[in-house]
């Protein structure tokens, strides 16, 4: 049973940080294509970041700059480190998986895994 636990969500002031935890099990993470996503109420679903197989990195021009993905092959787990904390970034925070090794993994959007999300609040 493949299953994907976030975790580090909460409340925090604007410019401050947060470190998201994706846990991972049932599969072995390293060789999945994995990204977060978030979701803001009144608006679209945004892929933030993702790493592929290979530890290649892509950012939304929302988040670059500012968060950072990276992952833990030997805990199974996928890290979203965010910094400089605006209130645009309150919204509930997804980690999605898809085995994918190829380009698929920055073009495709259809993963086969979530998480149940875990919400940031940013206050002013």
């Amino acid at each position: 049973q493949v299953q994907l636990v976030e975790s580090g969500g909460g409340s925090v002031q604007a410019g401050g940080s947060l470190r998201l935890t994706c846990a991972a099990s049932g599969y072995t993470s390293s060789s999945f294509c994995m990204s977060w996503f978030r979701k803001a109420p009144g608006k679209a679903r945004e892929r933030i970041t993702t790493i592929d197989t290979y530890g290649g990195t892509s950012y939304a021009d929302s988040v670059r700059g500012r968060f950072a993905i990276s992952r833990d092959n030997a805990k199974n787990t996928l890290y979203l480190q965010m910094s400089s904390l605006t209130p645009e970034d309150t919204a509930m925070y997804y980690c999605a998986a898809a085995g994918w090794s190829d380009y698929s993994c920055y073009r495709r959007t259809d993963f086969t895994y979530w998480g149940q999300g875990t919400q940031v609040t940013v206050s002013s």
